[in-house]
């Protein structure tokens, strides 16, 4: 049962990613490469048409996680709080960029939310990258200082940085340079990824200029996805274990690189809605080798004192699991007409429908 709802909420994250993944990525083409006032509006009705359903994933998410796994759930959202407060407020602001743009002609109103929307998707996408790199770091659970456990083994605190600015250290922070690399790949998969929305739902006059961007943008993806593997492997020596050990997890960084050497033909790509599923696997691709490789931890220690966190000493009790299992499908069954409902009534592209007005 614990597998079973570790692999749904692995789901439902990657559909919160590759959902409002093209939200937070037309938000960072919006801040750097919309010039002109129609580029502009078309752009963020391309975002704000869909934000607020797509983030009911993010929720979904939180309440699953909350029910399966209550002991992680409580480790993170403890250890984590200082970024998680930051994402809270950044999701704030980008919403507000959104719904507040169209309210007002005057363009130095318009101006701050388009800063608004635009700065916010871009530490978005920064944040949540940080978030997946001290996943697969690690974390100093109990809090050992000099071999001395300070907490129970399953708390933690970090600091936003640590001095040192090292994923090595003692009492490595939320940012380091480690970290700050799967960031930068966050940021840069994402804006492929809402390069190629709005492409694909709109017809802005930057369309056949963001093919150009999205091929840059994919050689420096690939460039640091081999950094990122180099420098994972002195933090983690044994962070691609279960890919020896289990040959079958290979599918997961082969959705990704075909993603990735996909998008190396973008230019000869003739139907967009291909271009966009290319940059979906590598979103896919990217979170279910994050996953496999730590599998089945879901918080690595990086001392010696505590155990990992794994879906087995982290997870709520059987009659819990097996309980809400019947709540959870109805749920999900209930999100899925949703979200199938408001796909079909913006189908195709949203250039003359009516947002923010």
């Amino acid at each position: 049962m614990e597998l079973f709802w570790y692999i749904a909420i692995g789901v439902v994250l990657t559909i919160f990613f590759v959902l409002d993944g093209y939200d937070f990525g037309a938000g960072i083409i919006h801040l750097f490469f919309a010039k002109k006032e129609k580029d502009k509006e078309v752009i963020t009705k391309s975002a704000g048409l869909f934000w607020d359903s797509n983030e009911v994933w993010l929720v979904a998410a939180g309440g699953m996680l909350f029910m399966a796994f209550p002991s992680f759930y409580a480790s993170v959202f403890s250890g984590f709080y200082l970024p998680l407060i930051i994402v809270l407020w950044l999701i704030i602001f980008r919403a507000i960029g959104l719904e507040f743009r169209g309210q007002f002609k005057y363009q130095m109103w318009k101006d701050i939310w388009d800063k608004s929307f635009g700065v916010s998707s871009l530490l978005l996408a920064l944040f949540f990258g940080i978030a997946l790199g001290n996943i697969v770091r690690g974390v100093n659970l109990g809090g050992v200082d000099n071999g001395i456990s300070v907490h129970e083994g399953h708390y933690f605190f970090l600091p936003l940085w640590d001095s040192s600015f090292s994923p090595l250290a003692e009492h490595p922070g939320v940012i380091d340079w480690f970290t700050i690399i799967i960031g930068l790949i966050s940021v840069v998969t994402l804006a492929i990824h809402g390069a190629n929305w709005v492409i694909l739902k709109t017809n802005s006059s930057i369309n056949s200029k963001l093919k150009g961007v999205i091929f840059k943008l994919n050689i420096t993806l690939a460039i640091l996805t081999a950094f990122s593997l180099y420098v994972w492997q002195l933090v983690n020596p044994n962070s691609l274990d279960n890919f020896s050990h289990k040959p079958y997890l290979m599918v997961f960084p082969i959705i990704y690189l075909t993603g990735v050497i996909g998008l190396f033909f973008i230019k000869k790509i003739k139907k967009d809605r291909h271009a966009f599923l290319l940059s979906t696997l590598i979103i896919v691709g990217g979170i279910t080798s994050s996953l496999a490789s730590l599998f089945p931890v879901i918080l690595p220690s990086v001392n010696n004192t505590h155990e990992h966190l794994t879906i087995y000493n982290t997870a709520a009790s059987e009659y819990g699991l097996s309980v809400a299992l019947i709540w959870g499908i109805i749920g999900f069954v209930l999100i899925l007409v949703y979200m199938i409902v408001q796909k079909r009534l913006t189908a195709g592209k949203i250039d003359r429908m009516d947002y923010g007005h």
